[in-house]
């Protein structure tokens, strides 16, 4: 009779996969709360205390680090005196291990975690069952995916165990327990509160790409379990995602996602907003933001930090869009959108900011910093001039504030009525970049007149202060921090207008 041991924290279909594999004539082992489930669903199992002739003990720190579990797992079955051992301590071998680990990355997510509780949420016995078995693949078979259960289970009935197969299943414990162990080595702090020193972990295929920027470059979406996003995705309608459309969804999601209190709408062209606004309700905030750049949104990407309803759905379904993004859509929503063949619609996570590390590949050296947490912190904010804003003018310096942070640098972002009516980013020089936002908003027939007006990093010369006064804006909001601030704030005295620093610069290159 073949044996498997069954260990599992994730608990999901483990009862209908072990009773399929008792139907098969498998014996079972297993430990704590999985053995006491299994037996609760009326299964026959056998503790491995049983096997061992040692309880549980240490907490449940200690279940399955025994020579007669391990040996079970390794020995080679190709091997006289391996099993020649086996005969002389009466060990029967484990032909399947199934076992996933302690939810360490779930715990220490939680906001209230203490350190105490999440080193007792480090697996030790479970990745080395893993472990063995994977290193003893050709004989054992590890499982630590539930969704791999229902393959297993018809590739036993089959007879199928395929070399290829076991080898893949191996390959999966592996970047499983280096994942693991990495989240671990992130968590505990370093000497100084340093970056890593050793960078780990690793990251499943979860989409295999037409094409990456261009249909000569091959592609694909890797995800990891750090973080939630884009990994948490879940495409409703349309087209397969491309690679543009992903990377155009995550910079729409992440503009939408710096407001939670009121609903927001984010249009995306190559990665940078085209149209971004505050409504009072997802229609409302679409239509504003469409309003900022309506020839740039056709064949936009848009996002939401809020559901999608029937009205917003019928105020975008005019429009060619490549892709819709939201925490939620209504079904008579989806069946207004579905009318639109080709239309991606994702369910993704809002994205709050969550705290951690991220990259950027250049030329085989990867570059790794804190990931940009959007300054929302007014105590840092000053007036520097002699007016202070007016109360409309406030609201809108706050709006515009938020709104060039996904704008890539230099960025300029002009807005009224908490909506964008001129934005100009991603130039080489920022006057240039407030001339683009001014000549934007005068071609779409935007009034700038009364508007404000936020710039991502400081004013080196006050040519962008003159330039945003000729079109009628009458606030500003910036940083600060430039070695002719004085000339800049002199000439916004010298047109009535009001500048507020913020003393944090936030560069999206």
């Amino acid at each position: 009779m073949p044996r498997a041991l069954i260990s599992v924290s994730d608990k999901r279909g483990v009862v209908q996969f072990t009773r399929g594999l008792i139907d098969l004539g498998w014996d079972i082992l297993s430990t704590g709360g999985t053995k006491q489930l299994l037996v609760d669903s009326g299964l026959a199992v056998t503790a491995v205390d049983a096997v061992t002739g040692f309880p549980e003990m240490l907490d449940g720190r200690v279940k399955t680090l025994h020579p007669l579990i391990h040996g079970a797992i390794l020995a080679r079955r190709d091997t006289p005196q391996h099993l020649a051992t086996l005969k002389e301590h009466g060990i029967t071998p484990i032909d399947l291990v199934v076992v996933n680990l302690y939810p360490f990355r779930a715990t220490i997510a939680k906001v209230d975690v203490n350190f105490d509780d999440a080193i007792e949420n480090i697996d030790i016995g479970g990745p080395s069952l893993l472990r063995s078995a994977a290193k003893n693949h050709q004989w054992v078979l590890p499982v630590v995916d539930p969704t791999d259960y229902d393959t297993v289970l018809e590739r036993l009935k089959a007879d199928d165990l395929s070399h290829d197969f076991r080898q893949n299943m191996a390959a999966k414990v592996f970047s499983h327990t280096s994942e693991y162990d990495a989240t671990i080595a992130r968590y505990l702090p370093t000497e100084e509160d340093e970056l890593p020193r050793l960078l780990g972990g690793t990251f499943e295929r979860q989409l295999t790409l037409r094409y990456g920027e261009n249909p000569s470059q091959r592609a694909a979406l890797y995800v990891t379990e750090e973080q939630r996003g884009i990994r948490d995705m879940k495409q409703l309608h349309g087209k397969e995602l491309s690679y543009n459309n992903i990377l155009d969804m995550d910079s729409a999601v992440t503009a939408a996602s710096l407001w939670s209190s009121r609903p927001a709408c984010a249009i995306i062209k190559h990665t940078s907003p085209c149209g971004i606004a505050l409504g009072n309700s997802a229609a409302d905030a679409f239509t504003k933001a469409l309003s900022t750049d309506p020839v740039s949104a056709f064949g936009g990407v848009v996002a939401y930090n809020t559901v999608v309803d029937e009205e917003a759905a019928n105020a975008m379904v005019g429009l060619f869009l490549e892709v819709i993004a939201a925490p939620s859509f209504h079904d008579q929503a989806l069946a207004v959108l579905r009318t639109k063949r080709n239309l991606r619609l994702v369910e993704i996570p809002s994205d709050r900011g969550e705290r951690g590390l991220e990259t950027k590949y250049v030329r085989a050296r990867f570059f790794v910093q804190d990931r940009f947490q959007f300054d929302r912190n007014e105590d840092k904010w000053r007036v520097a001039t002699d007016r202070a804003p007016t109360e409309q003018e406030w609201i809108d310096l706050r709006f515009a504030w938020t709104a060039s942070a996904p704008v890539k640098s230099n960025a300029i972002v002009m807005a009224k009525n908490e909506t964008a009516i001129g934005i100009g980013g991603g130039l080489t020089s920022r006057v240039d970049a407030a001339f683009l936002a001014a000549h934007k908003a005068a071609q779409l027939g935007h009034d700038p007149t009364g508007s404000v007006l936020a710039s991502d990093g400081f004013f080196p010369f006050p040519d962008g202060v003159e330039e945003a006064a000729r079109v009628g804006v009458t606030a500003i909001i910036q940083p600060g921090g430039s070695i002719r601030d004085e000339e800049v704030i002199a000439a916004a005295d010298k047109h009535g207008m009001a500048m507020v620093l913020t003393g944090t610069r936030q560069f999206r290159h």
